[in-house]
C-alpha cells in the first residue's frame, strides 16, 4: 500500500512540477509578449505616426475603428511586439476603446496602451475664440489648431440639421457660437465642435439674460444681429449699452444704423479684401444689404460673435436721447455721444484739433 502512495504521491509531484512549469512559461511568454519591442521606433521609421521631440507617440483611434484594427496599426508601427496578445487582451477584456487623439509616452506596455485608450483620456487643445470674429475667421483659428479643417467646420456651421436644432432663423450659425476658450481633441468632429459653441452660446445668454431663451426665434435673431454689431463697435465695457441704446434710438425712428463696422464686415467678409484702415465715402456707398449706411434696419444677420458685455447690452441698453457717437479718444477707447447731428460733427472735429494740438 505505501508503495502505491508513494506512486500517487511521485505522479502528483510531476504533474504539479508541470503544471507550474507550464504556468512559468506561460507567464514569460505573456511578460515577453506584453513588454514593448526592445528599440524604440524612431520618427524616421514610423509611417504616418507624429513623434514628439522627447520620444512620445502621437496615435489616433478612428471614429469607429475596432480594437482588432487598432492593434494591427499599432504592430505595425513597430509600438507593440505582438499583435495576437492585443488580440487575446481584446478578447478578453470587455471594455471598448475610445476613438479620439493620444499621447503615448513610449516605451509603454500593451496592458497600458490599452489601459490609456480604454480611459478615453485624450491629447487636449487649448483653442481661444476671441470676441468679434466671424465664422470665417473662427474656422481660421480652427484649422490653424489641428482641430478640423475650415471648410468643414464652415460646411457644419450651415447644416440645416443643426440650424433647426438649435432653432436659428438663417442660412449659418454666424453670431451664435460663444467666443470662449475651448478644449477639443485634435481632428475633433466639425459638427461637435459647432454644436459645443452653440451650446455655450445658449448657456451663457440664459446667465446674462434670463427670459431670452422665450423669446420667438426671430425675435432672439434680431437681438443677436445687435449685438453683432455693437462687438464691433464698442472699446470700453460701460459705452456699450450706451451704443445698444443709440442703435435702438435710430430704429425706432426710421434712422439708417451707419455702423462702420458693418461696412468693414462688407468689404472683408463679403468682397475678400483687407481689412481698411480708413474707410471713405466710396465705402460706404457699397451697394450690399449689410452696409446700414445704405440700408436702413438690421442687416441680414450677425456681423461677428458677440460676447458677454454685448449681449448684455442689448438687453440692459442705456435709455438716453442720443442718436450719434463717435470715437474721440482712440487710445482709450473712448466715444462721444451726441444728440444732434451737429454736435456729431463738432465732436469730429474737437478730436481732430486735439490731435493736432
Amino acid at each position: 500500500m505505501s508503495q502505491v502512495l508513494r506512486t500517487v504521491y511521485r505522479a502528483i509531484c510531476i504533474l504539479l512540477g508541470v503544471v507550474i512549469g507550464a504556468a512559468l512559461v506561460i507567464l514569460g511568454v505573456v511578460i515577453y509578449l506584453n513588454t514593448p519591442p526592445p528599440a524604440p521606433v524612431s520618427a524616421e521609421a514610423a509611417g504616418p505616426l507624429r513623434f514628439e521631440p522627447e520620444g512620445a507617440a502621437i496615435f489616433e483611434v478612428r471614429n469607429g475603428e475596432s480594437s482588432l484594427s487598432v492593434g494591427g496599426r499599432l504592430f505595425q508601427e513597430g509600438i507593440i511586439r505582438s499583435r495576437l496578445f492585443w488580440d487575446l487582451i481584446s478578447r478578453f477584456d470587455r471594455d471598448y476603446i475610445k476613438s479620439g487623439t493620444y499621447r503615448l509616452p513610449l516605451p509603454m506596455t500593451q496592458l497600458e496602451i490599452r489601459s490609456l485608450l480604454v480611459s478615453g483620456r485624450q491629447i487636449l487643445s487649448r483653442v481661444t475664440v476671441p470676441e468679434g470674429v466671424t465664422l470665417k475667421k473662427t474656422a481660421a483659428i480652427l484649422e490653424d489648431a489641428g482641430i478640423c479643417p475650415a471648410e468643414e467646420f464652415l460646411a457644419a456651421a450651415a447644416d440645416p440639421e443643426i440650424l433647426n436644432t438649435y432653432r436659428v432663423p438663417a442660412a449659418t450659425m454666424e453670431g451664435y457660437l460663444y467666443p470662449d476658450t475651448y478644449l477639443f481633441s485634435p481632428g475633433y468632429p466639425p459638427a461637435l465642435v459647432v454644436r459645443t459653441m452653440a451650446d455655450t452660446f445658449f448657456k451663457r445668454l440664459a446667465e446674462i439674460q434670463g427670459d431670452a431663451l422665450e423669446l420667438s426665434p426671430q425675435e432672439l435673431h434680431q437681438r443677436v444681429i445687435l449685438a453683432s454689431i455693437v462687438e464691433r463697435e464698442y472699446r470700453l465695457d460701460d459705452e456699450a449699452p450706451y451704443m445698444a441704446g443709440v442703435f435702438y434710438n435710430r430704429l425706432d425712428r426710421g434712422m439708417a444704423l451707419q455702423s462702420c463696422a458693418t461696412v468693414e464686415y462688407v468689404i472683408t467678409e463679403i468682397q475678400g479684401r483687407p481689412h481698411p484702415e480708413i474707410l471713405y465715402i466710396q465705402d460706404t456707398e457699397i451697394p450690399n444689404p449689410y452696409n446700414t449706411y445704405t440700408h436702413r434696419g438690421l442687416p441680414p444677420g450677425p456681423i461677428s460673435a458677440p460676447g458677454a458685455v454685448a449681449l448684455r447690452a442689448v438687453f440692459n441698453p442705456v435709455s438716453s436721447d442720443y442718436l450719434y457717437f463717435r470715437l474721440v479718444d482712440p487710445s482709450q477707447g473712448r466715444h462721444y455721444f451726441s444728440k444732434t447731428l451737429d454736435d456729431h460733427i463738432k465732436a469730429g472735429v474737437l478730436y481732430v484739433k486735439g490731435r493736432v494740438s
